[in-house]
């Protein structure tokens, strides 16, 4: 019985903390700008959206540091796991790439080492729907620390 109680405390807590980084954001529909995806994002965030022919790259800036790209496209294939590691086969060629810090089946967050006193965090988060594959990850211009990125990785899920 023990046993128990703690798992439900633990499980609420886990549960509570991942929610709690994106309590304070709304949902946000991206149909209207071509992408079939509803987000969670700061209140008040810019959308900026470009058609480039083969791909629409949506990108979702707000406050809190808060700055998502979202590439969304057809897809090479739909197994979810053959496009995660693709997207981790090239995030590791990366110049700069240092490690993994964690992951699940849609995708993972990253540590890109500058300098030793210089690190910035990343993630990639796949979503297939049909026929269309849709990769997030943060924005390409930004200083984001880890917590930054945990934040931006709950929002897109």
């Amino acid at each position: 019985m023990k046993h128990i109680l703690i798992f439900t405390v633990l499980t609420f807590f886990a549960c509570k903390s991942e929610t709690a980084s994106t309590s304070n954001m709304e949902d946000l529909d991206l149909m209207k700008y071509g992408l079939p995806i509803k987000i969670k994002a700061p209140s008040g965030s810019k959308v900026v959206s470009e058609d480039l022919g083969f791909v629409q790259d949506v990108t979702v800036k707000g406050e809190d540091n808060f700055y998502v790209q979202i590439l969304g496209g057809s897809a090479t294939t739909t197994n979810l796991a053959d496009i995660k590691a693709s997207q981790m086969k090239d995030v590791e060629k990366m110049p700069y790439f240092s490690k993994i810090v964690e992951q699940d089946d849609n995708g993972f967050i990253f540590e890109k080492e500058i300098s030793e006193d210089h690190l910035n965090y990343d993630f990639r988060y796949i979503k297939v729907q049909g026929d269309k594959e849709y990769i997030f990850q943060t924005g390409l211009i930004g200083k984001f620390s880890v917590d930054d990125v945990k934040t931006m990785y709950s929002a897109v899920k």
